[in-house]
């Protein structure tokens, strides 16, 4: 029989898994996970639906299994959301104070952050987040608040995460035929950094690259705000066709290889080391050899951070990561990924693993959960600031509702 419980549901829909965490929302408002569901996941290519009747097949199979540990009824997800179309930019917004005494009232910043959203997106395209970093006042920056001081003008820089409307809609479609809701949509990316950062590694300044199978998502909080994020529409899933090219064999077969034997990293024991192969539909027997294995994935895996890197020494970031990068998603549990990842950074690398939530240690200590974890935390924010949806000491987070309003 289900309880009725306060919880909070984050649900990801990924390339080669729907996972579904579950929490309750204590007393004195902290999170704990109280249960976690999962289903190999079908009719998803490269984080987006592209098939939705085996899709939404599987979504009932994670949600029944969340549903039954945490003995709880589902109605409604916060969802994630990626896609090669996902874009972050940051933007500014202007705005002259115009009353006799120059005070800034919370209109002027209510102003202020609505100019700051009137950006020129392609017209199918939509607002996911608009990101308050920080504002300035006739110059002066680093203001938090600005209520009550004197200026002309008022300033918001912010950080916009958009994406293709209906590419957006199509999962949030698919739960219509379960008859759940859907209470809001995150980038995923930015769940797994909520999951995974503390305040200090957010002061410090830190990159999350979650790489799932379909798509790799990153973030860059510095000075406890977010400043850049992306997506590369290349992942575990990359990895394994190019074991299947390189080493002559089926997805199947190198799939299983990369999971029972794969590495991020060649070592020097493994020159001359080969598995043997037994035949595969009448085909011959063949060795595997090791070191061509592992050099593959090497190969794909240098390619995606070293992408990264490369964004973000183009936005003049790199020197602003003095916590280090936190690896997450399935691909972390790849071995020497993180000796791979030190080596194209140069900074201190960390398997992410969940921050701040209590709850089923299995489930917080696997990367793979970080971004249903990190869509909970922010779900938990989201209603925190429904309560002080007048007030901006809600938080620095602030999700524009646009997509659930067009059409």
């Amino acid at each position: 029989m289900f309880e009725t419980v306060s919880v909070i549901v984050g649900l990801e829909i990924g390339t080669s898994k729907v996972c579904c965490v579950v929490s309750e929302i204590l007393p004195d408002g902290s999170l704990n996970v109280i249960g976690v569901g999962q289903s190999k996941s079908s009719g998803v290519r490269k984080g987006e639906i592209v098939d939705p009747s085996p899709t939404e097949h599987d979504l009932r199979n994670a949600i029944a299994e969340a549903e039954h540990m945490a003995d709880v009824e589902i109605r409604s997800v916060y969802l994630g959301v990626t896609g090669g179309h996902i874009r972050g930019f940051n933007n500014r917004g202007v705005h002259p104070i115009l009353s006799d005494d120059r005070e800034i009232a919370a209109e002027d910043v209510q102003d202020v952050i609505k100019n700051a959203k009137a950006i020129n997106l392609p017209m199918e395209n939509t607002i996911v987040h608009t990101i308050r970093q920080h504002f300035l006042v006739d110059g002066q920056g680093g203001i938090q608040n600005p209520i009550g001081m004197l200026g002309a003008k008022v300033e918001v820089d912010v950080h916009v995460i958009h994406g293709q409307h209906n590419r957006l809609q199509n999962p949030i479609r698919t739960f219509k035929g379960l008859q759940l809701d859907v209470e809001a949509i995150a980038f995923n990316g930015l769940a797994s950094a909520m999951a995974v950062l503390g305040n200090e590694h957010k002061e410090l300044g830190a990159l999350v690259i979650d790489i799932g199978a379909g798509t790799t998502d990153y973030v860059v909080y510095s000075n406890g705000i977010v400043k850049h994020s992306g997506v590369i529409a290349v992942g575990g899933d990359h990895v394994s066709n190019d074991l299947a090219v390189g080493l002559k064999v089926s997805m199947a077969r190198a799939e299983k290889l990369k999971l029972e034997h794969g590495a991020a990293m060649v070592q020097p024991e493994d020159r001359g080391r080969a598995i043997a192969l037994k035949n595969e539909l009448g085909l011959p027997d063949k060795n595997i050899n090791i070191e061509h294995l592992r050099r593959i994935m090497s190969l794909r895996y240098q390619e995606i951070f070293e992408l990264i890197e490369q964004d973000l020494d183009d936005a003049g970031l790199m020197d602003y990561l003095r916590a280090g990068v936190f690896v997450c998603g399935g691909c972390a549990r790849t071995p020497g990924i993180a000796e791979l990842a030190e080596n194209v950074f140069r900074l201190p690398i960390h398997i992410g693993r969940t921050n701040a939530i209590s709850g089923l240690k299995n489930a917080l200590e696997q990367p793979e959960f970080s971004t249903a974890i990190g869509l909970v935390k922010f779900g938990s924010l989201q209603q925190k600031q429904r309560t002080t949806r007048n007030s901006l000491s809600g938080g620095i987070l602030q999700a524009v509702g646009s997509l659930f309003r067009r059409g």
